[in-house]
């Protein structure tokens, strides 16, 4: 074992498996709905981004290369000035929703270069410009763009032109638990001096202004050099610095003149520290507070062209004469290679260079993705934030129904900028990227989401909190199935007692399906949006007046997919446990039922050769909206097999298969694909065989869902073919839209109609693989379609594989894929290894769009590499 295995194996043991702390401070807190006290909702003009330095946050803190403890009390972080900018660089900075042309998105240069799941060794790379922050710029030239344009980024307003820029690298390395040293090392990228103030940062998480605390915690000197910060439940810890120019102290509080024109009560209040570095304002009473709950030592130092200077800090929970003693630096290179050792052991052997590099910065990112997040929501529904007033309207409006809701935990993030709330359907996908380097906490995880302070009464998950109760792919079961059997593969043993937890919180999640989205009983199903945002023609999620209904293809397929996936966890758990037998048959029997309905009640399209959602109207015929899109692709995904080994086991469940089979076959009924191999194993699928190769006929075809970065989400078939319908006497329209989008539904910040989503081809390619795994070779088809070259789907899943990472490597000219037009700045020297992981990539060139810190789900191509690489 590692180093960091034996840790590992020590957190495995605790109640929660996780580390006291980490990366857990959000990167953005302004905008969130946590934080709207407004009356009509309004999260992003409530609290926006020029208050963040001001205002004082009640739900979380957010800062830049930050950490905190995992109840976010104590918080630190790195604010940077250089010598131009209106304000300090404390946070990240982007365009709220209504600001973007294409919504919400982050606009710095950011990277998550290394982490480990205890978090003993962190980097974390940011680059800021020596030129005036163009925070108006990318405000200005953005809201001139409309929906057709690209957006405007901070690469296309020239303050990176000739390096003229600081790369801010900020290392962390533990000594133990609650020791941790921290390295900030500033590189003047330029070839000329240039000046800069580090001002490293502590400060508490204000909580004493909702009464939370008995005594409101405080940072106080010790010393030139040490402050001690005491709070009533984290207890007491020292910062100690290196000598510093300056040392100023404050107070977390908004500035109430700046947001309401309200008189301050003092001059010590949450950006003190920037009008006195930029303005050299209230410098004498601050160097004179000796205590308050925020505290910088300030560093203002001139940089040679091309050199790095670096400041040395250190948070420990004991008092310590010498904080810096001889060879202290060594921390970091053991760590280091502690983090080199853990990578080793876990990545598959014999990987290039270029795929380990790559397959380390997607799990360190999903490791920084891990993010204190605070919400009770019933407080929030009743409580005021001292600006504004209790409102009624809030009673009755957003998230109100889900008054149970009371999260307070360490979860991970879509994106902690752009999405620095959970998902209930990313958090599953992410859950699988963490299996690989700490199950532990993957496992945690997928039980937290089911929790009776998350999940409904009703069984119901929370989807996200713009809206808790907008509907998921109930990908939660297929995600647990994959998760176990990444920690059975590295470890021999499965847990077992994780499957139960799991399947038991899902029966009722499962009914919840049942009772709530086949209003007719017939086990077609409806979801809404499902979290593919504008893929339908309109709103999937609107009601429209009157008796009309949308049944769903997509929506009817995951059901069956969650019905097959319950029955494969079923059935390993019945391999230790007799009684959970029954359970397995039950599941096999619903599968089998909607199988029927999604192949016989009119979704599949016998002229296309397609499944499609069918719009009901009372009076009319069923009308398909063909739309050929990834909603029809989506009954692939319910493909699995049993062994002989599990039949001969399992007496009872082989015999109630093989009654219900001879039933249904002998009274004329559906039955599904179902194929025995000469070994005895036993293929279940949603889709029949020959609509299996109808279907794929259409997905690795190049004029339509195919693209050399993988299968894109619509078919580019509708770039000359939009589909157009009316309804209610509106005209709705979808045509293929490879890139950014360019509707404004669901926020307008992604695009589900023609870009390539990595959450999707990671299905599609097990779902392929596990066909092929069965078929072999007595199953072919051409790749691509019409080329005449004919694979097995083994192969198929293999060249879909490296379709998806080919958007990550690097060309013989050092060009990614996805960075487009700014593949020149990633070739410079120093930025060559720099990848980032985008929401999702253009479906003709591969460029990256949308969220660029997305390893929330990007993160999975790590899971991709491993498995092309152990072949």
């Amino acid at each position: 074992m590692t180093a960091e295995h034996q840790r590992l194996a020590v957190n495995a043991t605790k109640a929660i498996p996780l580390a006291q702390w980490g990366p857990y401070l959000s990167e953005r807190q302004w905008g969130t709905v946590r934080e709207d006290y407004s009356t009509n909702g309004d999260a992003w003009h409530y609290f926006p981004f020029d208050h963040a330095h001001c205002r004082a946050y009640l739900w979380g803190e957010d800062g830049l290369a930050g950490i905190s403890d995992y109840f976010g009390n104590l918080c630190f972080c790195v604010a940077l000035w250089n010598g131009n900018d209106p304000i300090l660089k404390e946070r990240l900075f982007g365009l709220s929703n209504p600001q973007g042309n294409h919504g919400e998105d982050v606009k710095e240069l950011y990277y998550y270069l290394d982490n480990l799941p205890t978090h003993y060794y962190m980097e974390y790379l940011y680059k800021y410009p020596q030129q005036t922050f163009p925070y108006e710029k990318l405000r200005e030239e953005n809201q001139k763009r409309g929906k057709l344009d690209p957006e405007y980024e901070i690469l296309d307003t020239g303050v990176f032109d000739k390096n003229q820029y600081f790369d801010i690298k900020v290392t962390y390395a533990k000594q133990g638990a609650q020791d941790i040293f921290i390295q900030i090392d500033i590189t003047n990228r330029y070839n000329k001096a240039a000046e800069i103030t580090v001002l490293p940062t502590l400060w508490f998480y204000n909580r004493w202004k909702q009464g939370s605390f008995k005594e409101k915690p405080s940072i106080t000197q010790v010393n030139k050099t040490t402050v001690r910060a005491e709070h009533e439940r984290l207890g007491e810890y020292y910062f100690y610095f290196q000598p510093a120019d300056k040392t100023f102290f404050t107070e977390n509080e908004t500035n109430t003149e700046k947001v309401s024109n309200i008189p301050n009560e003092s001059i010590f209040v949450k950006d003190t520290f920037h009008d006195a570095v930029i303005k050299g304002k209230n410098v004498p009473e601050l160097t004179k507070k000796k205590e308050g709950t925020k505290f910088s030592p300030v560093y203002k130092m001139k940089i040679s062209g091309g050199s790095t200077k670096t400041i040395y800090c250190r948070l420990n929970n004991q008092w310590l004469d010498n904080a810096f003693p001889n060879k202290f630096k060594d921390i970091f290179k053991v760590r280091k290679q502690e983090a080199d050792d853990f990578y080793a052991a876990i990545l598959p052997k014999g990987m290039n260079a270029e795929m380990a590099k790559i397959q380390r910065q997607a799990l360190a990112g999903i490791l920084w993705s891990k993010q204190y997040y605070h919400f009770d929501v019933e407080q929030w529904l009743g409580t005021t934030d001292g600006i504004s007033p209790v409102s009624n309207s809030k009673m009755t409006g957003r998230n109100s129904d889900w008054k149970h809701l009371k999260n307070q935990d360490i979860i991970l993030m879509p994106d902690k900028w752009e999405y620095p709330w959970y998902a209930a359907w990313d958090l599953a996908f992410q859950c699988i990227s963490m299996a690989v380097v700490d199950p532990t906490f993957a496992k945690h995880q997928l039980l937290l989401v089911m929790r009776e302070w998350y999940m409904k009464p009703d069984g119901q998950l929370p989807s996200y909190e713009w809206n808790f109760s907008d509907v998921n792919p109930p990908v939660q079961a297929w995600a647990a199935m994959q998760v176990y059997n990444i920690e059975k593969k590295r470890t021999g043993t499965g847990d077992i007692n994780f499957l139960k937890k799991v399947f038991h919180k899902l029966l009722i999640n499962f009914t919840w399906w049942i009772n709530r989205k086949d209003i007719n009983g017939n086990n077609i199903f409806e979801g809404g949006f499902l979290g593919l945002d504008n893929i339908g023609v309109f709103n999937r999620s609107f009601h429209f007046p009157g008796e009309m209904q949308l049944e769903q293809a997509d929506g009817t397929s995951w059901i069956g997919t969650y019905a097959l996936d319950m029955m494969e966890m079923a059935i390993e758990i019945a391999m230790h446990d007799e009684s959970f037998e029954d359970t397995a048959t039950k599941f096999f029997e619903h599968f089998v039922l909607i199988a029927e309905s999604l192949n016989e009640h009119g979704l599949w399209n016998e002229e296309d050769k397609f499944f499609y959602d069918v719009l009901c109207v009372s009076g009319a015929d069923p009308k398909p909206l063909r739309i050929q899109s990834v909603v029809g692709v989506t009954s692939l995904y319910a493909v699995s097999s049993i062994s002989k080994r599990v039949m001969d086991k399992l007496i009872d469940f082989r015999k109630r298969i093989t009654w219900f089979e001879d039933y249904r076959i002998r009274n004329k009924k559906f039955w599904p694909n179902e194929e025995r191999s000469d070994d005895g194993e036993l293929l279940l699928s949603l889709v029949p065989k020959d609509r299996l190769v109808n279907l794929l006929e259409r997905l690795l075809d190049e004029k339509e869902f195919l693209s050399e970065g993988g299968i894109r989400a619509l078919s580019r078939y509708h770039d000359e073919h939009p589909y157009s319908v009316v309804v209610d006497g509106h005209t709705y329209t979808i045509r293929y839209d490879p890139g950014d989008s360019t509707s404004d539904m669901f926020g307008g910040n992604s695009n589900w109609r023609g870009p390539v989503w990595m959450p999707i081809n990671f299905l599609i390619i097990q779902s392929i693989r596990k066909y092929g795994e069965f078929y072999n070779d007595s199953l072919q088809v051409e790749f691509p379609t019409g080329s005449g070259i004919k694979m097995n789907l083994t192969q198929v899943a293999d060249e879909l594989t490296k379709r998806v990472i080919s958007l990550f490597e690097k060309d013989k000219e050092g060009n990614r894929r996805l960075y487009g037009d700014y593949s020149w700045f990633y070739k410079q020297p120093g930025n060559e290894d720099l990848v980032l992981f985008y929401e999702y990539f253009h479906g003709n060139s591969g460029r990256g769009l949308g969220a660029s810190h997305q390893t929330g789900w990007t993160a999975l191509v790590a899971e991709l590499i491993s498995e092309y690489g152990n072949k």
